[in-house]
């Protein structure tokens, strides 16, 4: 308790600085980023945040604290929300939940993400699975993006790749259903691959099929 306490009273005194974190220098950007996730892993090394931006000044931001899947970490994730403050123009939230319109990425107007120097945006992202059978629980799947070779720093794509599905699908989701992502880079035929927000729908369809439900 007393280091749930601890990450709040520090929060509260750089709450305002936080929120306006898309308006600071990439240096103060990095800065500020680098000292939440420092309190906040003094609290739980297994957690994480996701900050959610309002798209007009003096708006609501959402701060999403989440257990990168891990079941592990799940308490400590609700633990923490159920200690957050009431602050002006900020909401706190246990885990990452899905997307509720899939028409965004159908239809293509969905945000991109940007993480230091990868900009990704889902509706654009495809996936196969690989080596799935009747005997599937969790799903082993290969995503392909576009200038993927370009950066091609695996490692921060899987993390970025990760938070992209979670927040498409749902933390928990990503966690029961996921066990491997492989990346890719477009193929020049991709006419055999499937739209990364189908995923759900091609697992139930899966598991129905093999009268997994």
């Amino acid at each position: 308790m007393k280091k749930i306490k601890t990450f709040w009273n520090w929060f509260q005194d750089n709450q305002q600085t936080i929120y306006n974190l898309q308006t600071e220098t990439s240096k103060n950007r990095q800065y500020i980023n680098f000292w939440l996730t420092k309190h906040l892993n003094y609290y739980s090394t297994g957690i994480d945040f996701v900050i959610s931006f309002p798209k007009k000044p003096n708006t609501v931001a959402t701060l999403t604290i989440t257990a990168n899947g891990d079941p592990d970490y799940f308490k400590a994730v609700t633990d923490l929300i159920d200690q957050a403050p009431k602050i002006k123009n900020w909401t706190f939230e246990a885990f990452i939940q899905p997307t509720k319109d899939l028409e965004l990425f159908s239809e293509g107007r969905d945000h991109p993400f940007i993480f230091q120097d990868i900009t990704i945006k889902a509706s654009q992202a495809r996936f196969l699975p690989l080596d799935c059978n009747e005997t599937c629980d969790k799903f082993n799947i290969i995503v392909y993006l576009k200038n993927y070779n370009i950066h091609c720093n695996t490692h921060n794509w899987k993390e970025a790749l990760y938070i992209i599905i979670e927040s498409i699908f749902g933390e928990k989701f990503t966690f029961k259903h996921l066990n491997f992502v492989q990346l890719a880079q477009y193929p020049d035929d991709d006419s055999e691959l499937i739209e990364l927000y189908l995923l759900e729908n091609y697992i139930a369809l899966f598991r129905s099929e093999y009268g997994k439900e």
